[in-house]
């Protein structure tokens, strides 16, 4: 309150606040392609969203991101798909405004399992999409092709039965005051490693950071332990003097 009312952080726009009721629980990223008609799902996913290890410190817009959401088990992946996805694009659809694109519902998981939504976003999740999209077997170009012309009940995503896990490199003072155009000298890639761009930018062909959360190392594992080793390793050999990242990304799923 103090932030948004009294230093005026967001200007005009956070003067006024709605107090809403408190949910406990674990979140989870669910995201849908949507064709109108139908929504189909893409792979489940969590993020951490706090600057700190251990979830602590201010929210940020997600410091990394792991593929499955052990949290999302089948009988919750089922129940958000029927309850959640789908009724939302049925009504959607009767109303006469049919949704197409990319659906994202974030959820709040409870003790006992049961699932509100916390948000709806139009996109795909950042950083939820780099994990999920090392993980994509199918061409994305095509799927967008087939929702775009309402054509998903033809089609299937194939997903690699693998792990994935990225790591946020943010630059240091984010989420509030950061350094920009520091030079960052990046490792090679393979098939099962990739680093994300973010907010960088090439200059004299030299990489530089550009914004708060800058890039996203990412590996494929036999498990999410695995998946979080060889993404530490991979931000390693990122040559950045002031990157800041946490330390335990996927902690929870481990």
């Amino acid at each position: 309150i103090d932030i948004i009312l009294t230093k005026k952080s967001f200007g005009e726009a956070g003067s006024k606040i709605i107090v809403e009721e408190r949910i406990d629980g674990i979140e989870a990223s669910y995201i849908a392609l949507c064709d109108g008609n139908l929504g189909i799902p893409m792979a489940t996913s969590q993020d951490h969203k706090r600057i700190f290890d251990n979830d602590k410190g201010p929210n940020t817009g997600g410091m990394g991101a792991y593929s499955p959401a052990p949290i999302v088990n089948e009988a919750i992946f089922n129940d958000v798909m029927d309850n959640v996805i789908r009724a939302t694009v049925d009504a959607m659809a009767s109303e006469g405004t049919p949704y197409t694109g990319f659906l994202y519902a974030g959820l709040m998981i409870d003790e006992s399992n049961q699932v509100k939504v916390l948000e709806y976003n139009c996109r795909f999740g950042d950083p939820e999409t780099q994990p999920i999209m090392m993980r994509l077997k199918s061409n994305l170009a095509s799927l967008c092709i087939a929702a775009t012309q309402g054509r998903l009940n033809e089609v299937t995503i194939e997903w690699d039965a693998r792990a994935s896990l990225g790591v946020v490199m943010a630059a240091d003072g984010y989420p509030e005051k950061y350094i920009k155009d520091e030079k960052i000298e990046l490792p090679s890639h393979s098939k099962n490693l990739k680093i994300f761009h973010a907010g960088t930018k090439i200059k004299n062909n030299n990489i530089y950071s550009n914004g708060g959360r800058v890039l996203c190392a990412t590996a494929l594992g036999q498990d999410i332990q695995q998946a979080q080793t060889r993404a530490y390793k991979l931000l390693e050999k990122v040559d950045w003097r002031n990157a800041y990242y946490r330390t335990d990304i996927g902690f929870k799923a481990i």
